[in-house]
């Protein structure tokens, strides 16, 4: 199942319903633009997924981009929770995301990030729990989990890497490799 971009009538219209989606819930935001952006837009952005994006204006004089943030948040909490739900009936969103703008020379800009539940149930099961972890990957890491994606060998970038480790474990050489790390571990104890 490949995964491929969408075509601009289709992001159009779901920048419109966004936009629409906004104007509704967050009526009065300091909103200085809204953005759904797609594989290849930004590279948080999984094949096949939609990044909602929020970019919160600072007014001249309006106090510094952490305030704004801290204003929004306690102003449109509720209404932003409204717009998640509504949000996670579009399959392809992944991840809603609230950032402040102003000049880039600031400092970090806060940023809001809200991942979707995707379809198909939790991820975690009575029988299998799992540890979030996260990593920084390089291009070629990235494009390599992006590839098993668009093969559909994985459904997401956590996905194709569990997938990836789980080959690792079906080789031979990582039960030695376990077998020496106990090893090493029961050295260390002896010091």
């Amino acid at each position: 199942m490949a995964k491929a971009k969408l075509e601009k009538a289709t992001l159009d219209a779901l920048q419109k319903k966004f936009d629409e989606l906004l104007r509704e819930r967050l009526r009065g935001a300091p909103i200085e633009r809204a953005e759904v952006l797609q594989y290849g837009d930004d590279p948080e952005i999984e094949p096949g997924e939609l990044l909602a994006r929020i970019v919160l204006r600072v007014d001249e004089g309006g106090g510094d981009r952490k305030q704004v943030m801290r204003a929004f948040d306690n102003e449109y909490e509720d209404a932003l929770h409204a717009l998640r739900r509504e949000l996670s009936e579009v399959p392809e969103i992944g991840l809603v995301e609230v950032i402040v703008g102003g000049d880039a020379t600031e400092g970090p800009v806060p940023i809001r990030k809200m991942r979707m539940r995707r379809p198909g149930g939790p991820l975690e099961t009575a029988e299998v729990q799992l540890t979030p972890v996260m990593a920084r990957l390089g291009q070629d890491d990235l494009e390599t989990v992006d590839t098993l994606i668009t093969a559909g060998i994985a459904s997401n970038r956590a996905d194709a890497v569990r997938w990836a480790l789980a080959r690792i474990r079906e080789r031979p050489a990582y039960e030695k490799l376990r077998e020496r790390a106990r090893e090493i571990e029961e050295l260390k104890a002896q010091f």
